[in-house]
C-alpha cells in the first residue's frame, strides 16, 4: 500500500481545525452559564469558573508547551494536546456536578495549550516565503472568526440541544483531527545538534509564573484588587517570573533569552498583547451593551456581531496580498488605526448613535484584527532561528490570552468606576439595583430609575471604548519596532545564533 500523502495542505487543515476548536472554546461557554448553573444547581459565580479554569490552564502552559515541542516534536505535542482536549471535552459533557466540570475544563485548557503552542511552528515548517505568509494569514483569520462566532454557536447548541453539547460536539471532531495528524502531518523538531536539554525547573517556573499572573486578572474584578487572594498571586507571579529569567541564564534551558533581544520579535509579542487587549478585552462589554441597549437574546447578540465576524473572514482573504505589497510595520499600524476608529464609532454609538454606526464600527474592528495578526505571527516565527520556532510560537501565543485577560480586568475596573460616577449616591448606587445596572438587566429596575441607569451604563461603555482606542494609538506608534523584521516573514530577518549554536 503506498504511503498516504503528507502535503502542506493537510498540515494547514489540521492546524486550522485545532485552532478553531481551541479559540471557540474560549467564548462558546459564555452563553451557557445560566443553563449550567441551573442544571448543576450551583451559583452563577461558580459556573463562571468553567470559563476561568479553561483560560487559566490554557495561558499557563503555552510557553512550556511551545518550548518542549522543539525537542519532543511539534506534531507529537499537537497530537497529544488534541487527544487530551478531546477526552476532557467528553468529561465536560458528562460532568455530574460543578466541581467535575471545572476540573474537566482545566484539563481542556491544558490540552488546548499543547495544541495551540506549536501551531505557528508547524505552519512555518510546512510553508516558505509568500506561501507561509498566506497560510498564517488564513489561519489567523479562521481562528479569530471562530472566537467571534462563539456566541452564535453556543446560542444554537444551548437552545436546540442543551449546554452539554457545546462540549460533546468536540469529541468526534477531535478524534478525526488526532487520526489525521498521526497519518497526514509530518513530524517537525529542532535539528538534533541544537535541541535544548529538558528543563523541569524552568517548565515548572514558567507554568507557575503565567498561572500566578493570570489568576489575579481573572479574579480581581470580582474579588477586588486589594483582596489578599488577588495581591498574593500577583506578587508570587512577579517572583516566579524573575526566578525563571535567572534560571535561564545558562542558555540551554526552557527559554532562549536571546530571542527577546531581536527587536522585531519582542515588538511582535508586545503588539500581539496590545491587539488582544484592545479587541477581545473589550468584546465582552460590546456583547453586554448589545444585550442591554437592545434587549437581544444571546443568539441575537451573536447574529448582530456578524459584521465583526464577517469582516474578519473577508479581510483575511486579502491580507496575504497586502503583505506582499506593504511593509509589516505599515500594515500593523493600519490595522490598529482601523480598530481605533471602530472603537471610537462604538463609543459614539453607546452615547446615542444609530444602528448603521454600530455596524460600521464592528466592520472596522473586525478588519483591523484581520490585518494585525498575520504579520505579527509571520514575524514571530520568521525572526527566530528555525530550531527555536516552537519556542517562539509558544512565547508569542502566551502573550495573547494574557492580553485578553488584562483587557477584561482593566476595562472591567474602568467600567465599574465610571458606572459608580454615573449612578452617584442615590438609591441605584449600591445593592441589587447596582448589580442589575452593571449586568445590563434593566428589566429588573423600577421605571423611575431607568433614565439614570441607562445613561450611566452608556457612559461607562463609551469610556471603555475610548480607553481601548487609546491602546490602539499606542499600537500605531509601537508598530515601527517591526521595521527590522519586515523581511522576517520571508525568512531573511536578523537571526542571532543561540549560545548552543555558537558553542558547537
Amino acid at each position: 500500500m503506498p504511503p498516504r500523502p503528507r502535503t502542506p495542505r493537510w498540515t494547514f487543515a489540521l492546524v486550522s481545525a485545532g485552532g478553531v476548536m481551541m479559540t471557540l472554546d474560549v467564548t462558546v461557554v459564555n452563553v451557557a452559564l445560566s443553563g449550567i448553573a441551573q442544571d448543576l444547581e450551583t451559583g452563577l459565580g461558580k459556573a463562571q469558573w468553567t470559563v476561568s479554569a479553561y483560560s487559566l490552564a490554557f495561558g499557563a502552559l503555552l510557553l512550556t508547551a511551545g518550548a518542549l515541542s522543539d525537542r519532543l516534536g511539534r506534531r507529537t505535542v499537537f497530537t497529544a494536546g488534541m487527544a487530551l482536549f478531546t477526552l476532557a471535552s467528553a468529561a465536560c459533557g458528562l460532568a455530574p456536578g460543578a466541581g467535575t466540570l471545572i476540573a474537566a475544563r482545566a484539563a481542556q485548557g491544558l490540552g488546548g495549550a499543547m495544541v495551540f503552542a506549536p501551531t505557528l511552528a508547524l505552519l512555518a515548517a510546512a510553508y516558505a516565503g509568500a506561501r507561509r505568509q498566506a497560510a498564517i494569514a488564513a489561519f489567523a483569520a479562521i481562528a479569530s472568526a471562530a472566537g467571534a462566532l462563539g456566541p452564535i454557536v453556543g446560542g444554537l447548541f444551548v437552545q436546540l440541544l442543551g449546554w452539554r453539547w457545546i462540549f460533546l460536539v468536540n469529541v468526534p471532531i477531535g478524534i478525526l483531527v488526532v487520526a489525521g495528524a498521526l497519518s497526514r502531518m509530518p513530524e517537525s523538531t529542532a535539528p538534533p545538534g541544537t535541541r535544548r536539554r529538558l528543563d523541569p525547573l524552568g517548565a515548572a517556573l514558567g507554568v507557575g509564573a503565567l498561572l500566578a499572573l493570570h489568576y489575579p486578572l481573572v479574579t480581581g474584578p470580582e474579588a477586588g484588587w486589594t483582596a489578599p487572594r488577588v495581591l498574593l498571586p500577583a506578587a508570587l507571579g512577579v517572583v516566579l517570573a524573575a526566578a525563571l529569567v535567572v534560571s535561564q541564564r545558562r542558555g540551554d534551558g526552557l527559554l532562549d533569552m536571546t530571542l527577546l533581544r531581536i527587536r522585531a520579535f519582542s515588538g511582535a509579542a508586545l503588539l500581539g498583547f496590545l491587539a488582544r487587549l484592545s479587541s477581545l478585552g473589550v468584546l465582552a462589554f460590546v456583547t453586554l451593551w448589545l444585550q442591554s441597549a437592545h434587549a437581544y437574546s444571546p443568539l441575537e447578540v451573536g447574529l448582530h456581531l456578524l459584521p465583526l465576524t464577517g469582516s474578519l473572514l473577508v479581510a483575511g482573504l486579502f491580507v496575504a496580498r497586502l503583505q506582499r505589497a506593504l511593509p509589516a510595520d505599515l500594515l500593523v499600524a493600519g490595522g490598529f488605526a482601523a480598530q481605533g476608529l471602530g472603537l471610537l464609532g462604538l463609543a459614539a454609538a453607546g452615547a446615542g448613535g444609530d444602528r448603521a454606526l454600530t455596524v460600521a464600527a464592528l466592520v472596522l474592528l473586525g478588519t483591523g484584527g484581520a490585518v494585525i495578526f498575520p504579520p505579527l505571527m509571520g514575524i514571530a516565527v520568521g525572526a527566530a532561528p528555525a530550531d527555536r520556532a516552537g519556542m517562539a510560537s509558544g512565547l508569542t501565543n502566551a502573550c495573547y490570552p494574557l492580553g485578553t485577560a488584562t483587557g477584561v480586568a482593566v476595562f472591567g475596573a474602568l467600567f465599574s468606576a465610571r458606572l459608580s460616577d454615573g449612578l452617584g449616591t442615590g438609591p441605584g448606587a449600591t445593592g441589587p439595583v447596582r448589580e442589575a445596572v452593571e449586568t445590563g438587566r434593566f428589566e429588573l429596575l423600577d421605571p423611575a430609575l431607568l433614565p439614570v441607569a441607562r445613561t450611566a451604563f452608556a457612559g461607562a461603555f463609551s469610556t471603555v471604548c475610548l480607553a481601548s482606542a487609546l491602546v490602539c494609538l499606542v499600537g500605531v506608534l509601537a508598530a515601527r519596532t517591526l521595521r527590522a523584521g519586515t523581511e522576517a516573514a520571508g525568512g531573511r530577518a536578523e537571526r542571532p545564533r543561540s549560545r548552543i549554536a555558537r558553542a558547537s
